[in-house]
């Protein structure tokens, strides 16, 4: 393997489960993964969205971490635009003092998605357009260069250097650039746009405190089952529910892909089925041997240093194995066992075992 592999998790909520079910599950995900010899483990920032539990980041990552041990752990990302870059530092500070060497900043320009929860947050849909500013406010609060507000101190961000990554579209990639951070680039439905926005990305890039030279990771959805027809299984419920959102402005939890196929389907209206066919394409799935292909095909397009995986669906055995085919296929594990590297057991808790098997 060429690349390094790693995990975002959006902590989605199943159809029948408490938002809190979908957090636990995702702590013991963290702990399954790192065994699997995954890179990194991130999670993600959405506000009221019924079908996605995680909502504080850094919170959760707080959690991952310590029920971790090796693997590294990050946000995918922190969304700039909401939040203060100040609390942001701090924030980030307080976990690479707690969890030294291990934690990854990754930081998103993406703003509430609809007027209500924008309000609730105190910002506007134009709020994306500071988020270099943001970005360079954020940086000064790390190193000092320059001092954001004189006489103002992060504590205890001030001199720490989380890895900076940002994550990007097209138009993205020349911020990362600028700011001399890694750059996280999603777009496997339209690969010829990306692959020209991390050359721009290269060109532009400025050694920075961060980072010495460009770092690519590439992300996108990925499932691997024993046949191209399980894992084209495993792509049906989140495909589903992003046609819902689409057509009733709701995103719901996951159901299973049966369900799915044998009721929902049918009683699609054209519209909704478009949405739901279009959700479907151009994701990475298949066989073992199918997706590591597409990966190293991926990989020598873009010249990625690393890949970034993301997989949501209804049937968490399937799930974990996906993940666990792919780390395989791919020589994580491998690379993982020579290097020695275990998770730990699960801490004691008076709460209910996490339902990963």
């Amino acid at each position: 393997m060429t690349y390094k592999l790693s995990v975002l998790d959006r902590s989605r909520t199943r159809q029948g489960d408490e938002p809190s079910a979908a957090l636990r599950d995702t702590v013991a995900f963290a702990q399954q993964v790192e065994d699997l010899g995954y890179h990194r483990f991130w999670v993600s920032e959405h506000h009221s969205v019924p079908g996605v539990a995680g909502s504080a980041p850094t919170v959760l990552a707080a959690a991952v971490a310590a029920a971790t041990s090796r693997i590294r752990v990050g946000t995918g990302g922190v969304m700039l635009p909401n939040h203060r870059p100040l609390v942001v530092a701090e924030q980030f500070g307080v976990l690479a003092s707690l969890f030294p060497g291990r934690i990854d900043m990754g930081l998103g320009r993406s703003v509430g998605f609809t007027d209500g929860i924008r309000r609730a947050l105190g910002v506007e849909k134009d709020a994306m357009g500071d988020f270099e500013d943001r970005l360079a406010e954020l940086a000064g609060w790390f190193t000092g260069e320059p001092a954001p507000y004189p006489g103002v101190h992060a504590l205890p961000a001030e001199g720490l250097r989380p890895p900076l990554f940002v994550l990007a579209n097209e138009a993205g990639a020349d911020v990362a650039a600028r700011a001399g951070a890694a750059l996280v680039i999603g777009g496997l439905k339209g690969e010829g746009a990306m692959a020209a926005a991390i050359e721009r990305y290269r060109a532009g890039f400025v050694p920075s405190a961060w980072r010495e030279k460009p770092y690519v990771m590439v992300a996108g959805n990925v499932a691997v089952a024993e046949t191209r027809d399980a894992a084209h299984r495993l792509l049906v419920p989140e495909a589903w529910a992003l046609a819902h959102s689409r057509t009733h402005g709701v995103f719901p939890p996951l159901r299973p892909a049966e369900e799915i196929e044998g009721k929902l389907i049918p009683s699609m209206s054209q519209r909704e089925r478009g949405f739901y066919e279009a959700a479907l394409r151009g994701h990475i799935h298949g066989t073992e041997g199918d997706v590591t292909a597409a990966l190293d095909a991926l990989v020598a397009r873009t010249g990625a240093d690393e890949v970034l995986v993301t997989t949501s669906t209804y049937d968490r055995a399937a799930l974990l194995d996906s993940y666990r085919r792919l780390a395989a296929a791919t020589g994580a594990t491998a690379a993982a066992a020579a290097t020695g590297a275990t998770a730990p057991a699960p801490p004691a808790s008076p709460d209910p075992a996490p339902s990963w098997p």
